[in-house]
């Protein structure tokens, strides 16, 4: 895909990895439309779209939610003419193991609201906007359309994320569906699986706690955040890519 003038979609994208991919593509002259809950951190990246030399419009947007999710790409479409690609990246943590254990009594369990809430997120949302992209490209008439699925490698099986890994292990299944069922419209979808990236949230820890993780990748540091945008630039540029997950995680293995 020539990436000049084309319009993308990031979920997510006020902050972190999608403002990371915004301003990225931002500078090879893409149009980027930013769903996020966030306004104030959506603003912040329109600006840096902005300096960038490009155009970012915020969209109030719950992903797990079917009506907002098809008025907000109805009025994406409506602002831009067209939607060439969709990055799926937003979500949320609720991290726990399925049950504690203290002196041989189950003394916590991950809830049922915390489970479904994840996987509404992550692999509900992803299904919801790339519904409604998908739907849009075909209609639009686009020559090629991109769906990226943001995974993680927390897809193999992470310990005390059962809902985080299952919705992660879902896009990746999901995203390669896609491929199969979108491909005849020349559509392409791809998953990327993100290891440890150096995040607002991984800022906060201690920098003892930072190295403890930089010493379990291979590489012995923690990767950036413009390390995923670059692999989304290289999927859209790369025409021949569909139906398999890239993993960026400096060879961690879980």
């Amino acid at each position: 895909m020539e990436l000049q003038g084309k319009v993308v979609a990031i979920t997510g994208g006020g902050k972190g990895i999608g403002r990371s991919i915004a301003v990225r593509l931002a500078k090879q002259g893409v149009k980027l439309a930013l769903l996020d809950l966030d306004d104030a951190a959506m603003a912040e990246t329109v600006q840096l779209v902005a300096d960038a030399g490009s155009e970012a419009r915020p969209y109030n947007c719950n992903v797990a939610d079917e009506a907002t999710v098809e008025a907000t790409f109805n009025q994406i479409v409506a602002d831009f003419g067209a939607i060439h690609g969709l990055v799926n990246n937003a979500g949320i943590l609720r991290d726990a193991t399925l049950i504690k254990v203290k002196d041989g009594k189950v003394v916590k369990k991950m809830t049922g609201d915390n489970y479904s809430l994840v996987v509404d997120v992550h692999m509900k949302g992803a299904f919801l906007c790339a519904r409604e992209a998908a739907a849009h490209m075909v209609e639009g008439g686009v020559e090629e359309g991109v769906i990226i699925n943001m995974a993680s490698i927390a897809y193999h099986g992470n310990f005390g994320q059962s809902n985080y890994s299952a919705a992660k292990a879902g896009i990746v299944a999901q995203s390669k569906v896609w491929a199969k069922e979108l491909g005849r419209y020349n559509i392409r979808s791809m998953a990327i699986a993100p290891g440890t990236i150096e995040t607002d949230l991984l800022r906060t820890m201690p920098p003892e706690a930072l190295d403890k993780l930089a010493a379990m990748v291979p590489l012995k540091r923690i990767g950036d955040v413009d390390n995923i945008a670059q692999t989304v630039q290289h999927i859209l540029e790369n025409n021949y890519l569909s139906g398999d997950v890239i993993e960026v995680s400096g060879a961690v293995t879980l």
